[in-house]
């Protein structure tokens, strides 16, 4: 049978498409996984490949995110090198955070660690309720409850006596309760906007893209940070079915702008809305502690997060301690924590022993025995403890809300926060100690003694390891 004038005309048409489009891929994306995936699905699907490479494979976030922050006043360069105290090898991270983050690491600065919702939601609401000029909040989820009802009243009383305020929620965790919170937000009169807002009506906890971030700025001069979303589950005085452990940080001094400016940066990707100068006032020191913000997103901040967790394992030269909720690092991490046990650092990491996601509990589970063979693995009792913490040698500590897996390393905008401090530290290391004393080590002979029916379930879920 011969091909007809139409059967040529396609193909020829599908054959020049695949090659401009295969081009893009070859020139644009640097993970050869994702490559070899949608060049096979822009040749085996004639044009509909095509089409979902322009549609979903195209990052246009990096460069809208780009053309807004280079209208940015806070627009960052190379900024110069700062002392660090301690020892060399914090020197060298430090100048290595800067090389990526393009941000100062600053002196003067003061930390509280808020355990669970019962210590941070009233500290937060304080703050609220005494805010005199401007309060700037993101989220990732906003549940209607008893905890957003006070949020949302404090939030509206701030607007009522004259205080500048912007909330963003992200598209995705807004549809955690039904109906949104931003309705209510709206009806007192509190400026809200959803990031990247869902088409979909229900949430969806693998979508990609999402701002994880949890920041909250009152008058430019106070920041919380951490990983408490607003929902009663945190609170565990209020003993919900499905409680929630956390740990959320007040921070005062120069480094609350950098909090401030990405979530100020945030809101104008989301809304068009710049914040101006009288956002930002002049911060003096305040305490003792070095740190930084760090951004990072599927944007111009790609992968900073990652890279500062392998410069972090490299310089460790005793210890290093990690509570996250989820587990799945990839190859890059994991032999970063196996060289660093070779070096004779001890490596403890604390995970929950019952997840809220099952497939991530599963893969967590499937590729362990290559991390156990070295470090110390623990499983927290419940409840499921939301935690992220990382402390390194006793000096320098990183908080925020990105976990260990891919959807934080790669797939969604977080913010974390580097700090040098001992007595930061001390006190981190100090609340790690009071969760491993009801945790249970997990021993590599428990993990490998697994059926063989759920060693195959977990194996399967890990396949899914890129998109958990």
């Amino acid at each position: 049978m011969h091909a007809t004038a139409p059967q040529i005309l396609g193909a020829c048409l599908h054959i020049g498409l695949a090659l401009v489009v295969s081009a893009h891929i070859v020139l644009t994306k640097s993970d050869v996984r994702a490559a070899i995936g949608w060049t096979g699905l822009v040749w085996l699907a004639p044009f509909i490949g095509s089409a979902l490479y322009v549609s979903f494979g195209v990052n246009r976030i990096r460069r809208r995110a780009g053309r807004i922050r280079g209208r940015q006043p806070d627009a960052r360069s190379t900024p110069p090198p700062t002392p660090v105290p301690g020892d060399p090898p914090l020197r060298s991270l430090a100048t290595l955070v800067g090389s990526l983050t393009k941000a100062p690491l600053v002196p003067g600065n003061a930390f509280d660690p808020l355990v669970n919702g019962d210590e941070g939601y009233p500290a937060m609401l304080e703050a609220i309720d005494r805010a005199q000029r401007t309060v700037a909040m993101a989220t990732y989820i906003f549940d209607r409850g008893q905890v957003a009802d006070r949020f949302v009243d404090a939030l509206g009383r701030a607007v009522a006596r004259g205080v500048e305020v912007r909330v963003l929620i992200d598209g995705v965790g807004a549809r955690y309760s039904r109906p949104p919170i931003a309705r209510q937000l709206r009806a007192r009169g509190v400026p809200v906007a959803e990031f990247l807002k869902s088409l979909v009506p229900v949430s969806h906890p693998y979508v990609n893209l999402r701002n994880h971030r949890k920041l909250l700025v009152v008058d430019g001069a106070v920041g919380f940070c951490g990983g408490l979303n607003i929902r009663d589950g945190c609170m565990l005085a209020l003993a919900t079915p499905e409680p929630t452990q956390d740990i959320h940080f007040r921070i005062r001094g120069p480094v609350v702008a950098q909090l401030l400016g990405a979530l100020a940066f945030d809101w104008t990707f989301t809304t068009g809305e710049q914040l101006g100068p009288g956002w930002f006032p002049r911060l003096e020191p305040v305490g003792e502690v070095y740190a930084r913000g760090i951004r990072d997103g599927p944007d111009e901040d790609f992968e900073t997060f990652l890279m500062t967790l392998l410069g972090a394992l490299s310089q460790a030269t005793r210890t290093i301690r990690i509570v996250t909720p989820y587990f799945l690092p990839d190859s890059p991490l994991v032999d970063a924590l196996r060289v660093a046990t070779l070096r004779g650092v001890r490596v403890e990491i604390l995970l929950p022993e019952r997840g809220n996601l099952r497939l991530v509990q599963w893969a967590m589970m499937a590729k362990l025995a290559r991390v156990a063979s070295g470090c110390q693995i623990y499983l927290s009792r419940p409840p499921f403890d939301h935690s992220k913490l990382l402390v390194v040698d006793g000096a320098w500590s990183l908080i925020g809300s990105a976990n260990w897996d891919p959807r934080s390393l790669r797939l969604n905008f977080e913010y974390v926060v580097e700090a040098y401090s001992a007595p930061l530290a001390a006190r981190l290391n100090a609340i790690i100690d009071q969760k491993l004393a009801s945790a249970r080590p997990l021993s590599l002979d428990e993990i490998e003694r697994r059926n063989l029916a759920t060693k195959l379930r977990d194996g399967v879920a890990w396949l899914a390891q890129p998109y958990l």
